[in-house]
């Protein structure tokens, strides 16, 4: 998480000191999203047909290749736009077979009674790396080049690489049907009949689609609004940790008695408002206590969407579940590339300001329009 989150600083200003287009920095940040719409489905099959450890492990070795492969690219002064874009359609590849295996594997090394509890402190700890690594990162990027902060991108994913090692291995949890194709239908099936599970997926869309773009357009907020330059940046994603960090540490002590449907929907619609703010303000001060608002409403998609739909998935499906769940950021780009056009032709204050009065009245109509959240 550390490596992932300091790569997507990493990779937003590369892309903006390459082409000073926001359209670049969008399409670059959302590249990883049509594989994962396309093949998500097939990585949630093959996490419960196979060993989700291995899986993990194969996407890490191969992230550690295309971290590698840009590295070497800066350092050669070969690096184009187009290497980016090309990398991140192929961890979007990786990401689609990795993240179901990653997510399902909580429920086979903790019981029921505590999984939301460590799906939560899962969350907290990737939301203490969006804490430390994007302040250094930027420092890294700042005074060592795109380079270097590529090359310590991959230093942390070859450690991830080593410590999976230590985590052990466990039998795939389903034998499936002959085709892996009939695997995917029965997990759809499963999805569209377990209706509590279904509009838990639709809330995670909704802020995929509205919450997620935002990020990638931080770049520009930086300099054409505040007239700063990258370290400025990652003191922004870094605070936006914080909050992440104190939300999911505060989710993490919830029981099942403790009315987490409105918790969720409640921090959905923080996200909402904190995005309007971002849009309102001009003074970076600000912005840094903003930031740390929209991380308070991310850990309620972080770690409670994820924690809920699991707890009403039955282990069988969890693997396939969390792959419809992840074709959620195969979404992405419909959310971020209008609004990059919108930064690019208008103001970035707008994109932003659309994108947080559009999560915020999504989130007040799941609160009034059904009771299937509210009751969990």
């Amino acid at each position: 998480m550390a490596a992932l989150n300091i790569q997507m600083l990493a990779r937003g200003y590369l892309t903006w000191e390459l082409t000073k287009s926001p359209i670049a920095v969008v399409v670059v940040g959302a590249g990883f999203a049509p594989p994962i719409l396309l093949l998500s489905l097939y990585g949630g099959a093959v996490a419960d047909r196979f060993s989700r450890k291995r899986i993990i492990q194969l996407g890490q070795l191969g992230m550690l290749t295309l971290t590698m492969f840009i590295g070497i690219s800066i350092s050669t002064e070969t690096v184009t736009v187009y290497h980016l874009v090309g990398v991140s359609l192929l961890q979007g590849t990786i990401w689609a077979f990795l993240m179901p295996a990653r997510q399902a594997i909580i429920g086979q090394l903790v019981d029921e009674e505590h999984l939301t509890n460590a799906v939560a402190l899962n969350a907290s700890g990737m939301s203490l790396m969006t804490v430390a690594a994007p302040g250094i990162g930027g420092l890294v990027y700042g005074y060592g080049g795109a380079a270097l902060t590529y090359y310590m991108i991959s230093g942390l994913t070859f450690s991830a690489l080593i410590l999976m090692n230590f985590v052990p291995t466990m039998a795939p949890v389903a034998k499936g049907t002959r085709h892996m194709w009939g695997d995917i239908k029965q997990g759809l099936a499963y999805t569209w009949y377990n209706r509590t599970v279904l509009v838990l997926l639709l809330v995670s869309l909704s802020t995929a689609l509205l919450a997620m773009p935002f990020r990638t357009l931080l770049p520009v907020q930086i300099e054409e609004v505040f007239k700063l330059e990258v370290q400025a940046l990652g003191l922004l994603m870094s605070m936006i940790g914080v909050g992440a960090l104190i939300g999911s540490l505060v989710i993490a002590g919830l029981s099942k008695n403790s009315r987490r449907g409105w918790v969720l929907l409640i921090t959905s619609m923080l996200s909402g408002v904190a995005i309007l703010l971002a849009a309102a303000t001009t003074s970076y001060a600000v912005a840094v206590v903003i930031m740390v608002l929209i991380g308070l409403g991310d850990s309620g998609r972080r770690a409670l969407n994820v924690s809920l739909i699991m707890e009403q998935t039955e282990e069988e499906y969890r693997g396939r579940v969390m792959g419809v769940y992840m074709m959620n950021f195969g979404l992405i780009p419909l959310g971020a590339i209008p609004l990059g056009f919108i930064a690019s032709f208008f103001d970035v204050r707008i994109a932003f300001a659309l994108a947080g009065g559009g999560l915020l009245a999504v989130a007040i109509g799941y609160t009034v329009l059904t009771d299937k959240v509210r009751k969990l």
